[in-house]
């Protein structure tokens, strides 16, 4: 079987296109990633989804799976792109990415910040985030640029006011997210580094003294102990700073990027902002077939097979790196009428449908606060300015050659 590379050009600048056609090509197929690791390369819907959401078949970790010999593919990356053995844990033995008695533990420990309700309160927090960047766009000199202006403060903002990250080191923090995300290994490690120092420092003040965040709940907590035992321990210094980082990143990154692609889709499609102008109900739907069709995260987390086991009539053995593409699963043609199309309008029998935030025990938790932050700022922005317009041509954008997610550096626009 030909090993298809995950790194080459095409696949980096054409993620989408690339995909599908690996799906249209066999459902499983063997591909090379970061680190020349090996993993098996699911692109269906029906097939992504059974994965994610089978964690005793298909584990996040490695080590979990009895016997398995097999190279750890998340080490692999991470030696790939530079991050130090002594800080892989903190990237690694995350929220997302453990399994079992761990995650149940942690996921409860945060969840109660992404209730329906408590996103729901912070609305009228985001919607005056909003305002307020769109006034500045509206005194700045033309064109503007979305993605520093726009896209990335305002989730950085409300995912820092929610964990507690002071204003003063939010600038700091977007300037990490940003080396961390480009697999750069001569900046990651000490990007890598001053973040956590920075974030050990914040826990600090935190303890001694509280304020109205998560981090500060996340301080003092004593779990009732998940063992059965009763006994209840602190959250590690190390799980504070794991939790912080994987929070913060994750609850920013991909939200700017959904946005900033989003408007770069729906002014591709007049007709489809023309529905929404018209019906302005529809603009929750709509972030939903964006994030189908346009979501940014290209792949989830790799799996391990804790078995032989057959994935789309493939043998996959016992032990095997599994990577689920999202981003061809939302488009596969099997589970979704004409699926390039994006179809502000489109309705699922499974509710949600697309696993652009995942799918099963591992479904993103911040899933609520993103698709509210992408209503607000794409229903603002367009109303505000019913004139926006491109400032340059869609093959003058330049976007970040790097595997895992879909970003634009730079987004030029005309407020008309």
């Amino acid at each position: 079987m030909t090993v298809t590379d995950l790194m080459a050009p095409e696949m980096l600048a054409h993620p989408y296109t690339e995909y599908g056609k690996l799906r249209e090509r066999a459902p499983v197929l063997e591909g090379s990633f970061l680190g020349g690791s090996t993993v098996w390369v699911v692109t269906r819907y029906a097939d992504v989804r059974a994965v994610l959401g089978d964690p005793e078949t298909f584990a996040n970790d490695a080590s979990s799976v009895p016997g398995n010999a097999a190279a750890d593919v998340r080490q692999q990356n991470m030696e790939a792109v530079g991050v130090p053995a002594d800080l892989v844990h903190y990237l690694t033995d995350t929220i997302i990415s453990v399994d079992g008695a761990d995650h149940t533990r942690l996921r409860k420990l945060v969840s109660r910040a992404f209730t329906v309700r408590r996103v729901a309160n912070l609305r009228p927090r985001v919607e005056a985030i909003t305002a307020g960047l769109l006034d500045a766009l509206a005194a700045a000199e033309q064109p503007v640029e979305l993605v520093e202006t726009f896209a990335y403060p305002l989730p950085i903002t409300v995912i820092c006011e929610l964990v507690g990250i002071p204003e003063a080191d939010r600038a700091a923090w977007h300037e990490w997210g940003r080396v961390l995300v480009s697999l750069d290994p001569a900046r990651i490690p000490a990007a890598l580094r001053d973040m956590i120092t920075h974030v050990l420092d914040v826990i600090a003040r935190r303890r001694a003294e509280p304020a109205d965040d998560l981090l500060s709940d996340l301080v003092r907590v004593r779990e009732d102990g998940h063992d059965g035992s009763g006994r209840g321990d602190r959250l590690s210094d190390d799980e504070l700073v794991t939790m912080v980082l994987t929070l913060v990143i994750a609850g920013h990154e991909t939200t700017a990027h959904l946005i900033s692609r989003s408007v770069i889709a729906l002014l591709a499609r007049p007709d489809q902002l023309a529905l929404l102008r018209a019906d302005p109900g529809l603009w929750p739907n709509a972030v939903t077939e964006l994030m189908r069709r346009v979501g940014p995260v290209q792949v989830a987390s790799v799996r391990y097979a804790t078995r032989d086991v057959e994935v789309g009539g493939v043998r996959v053995p016992a032990g095997s790196a599994i990577q689920p593409v999202l981003v061809s699963a939302n488009s596969d043609p099997r589970e979704y009428p004409d699926p390039d199309r994006l179809d502000v309008t489109r309705r699922t029998d499974r509710g949600e449908g697309h696993v652009g935030f995942g799918h099963g025990p591992h479904y993103c938790l911040g899933a609520a606060l993103a698709r509210q932050e992408g209503e607000v700022a794409l229903r603002a922005l367009f109303e505000r300015f019913p004139g926006l317009a491109p400032a340059v041509a869609p093959e003058e954008l330049e976007w970040a050659k790097v595997p895992g997610m879909r970003r634009v550096l730079a987004l030029p626009l005309l407020l008309g």
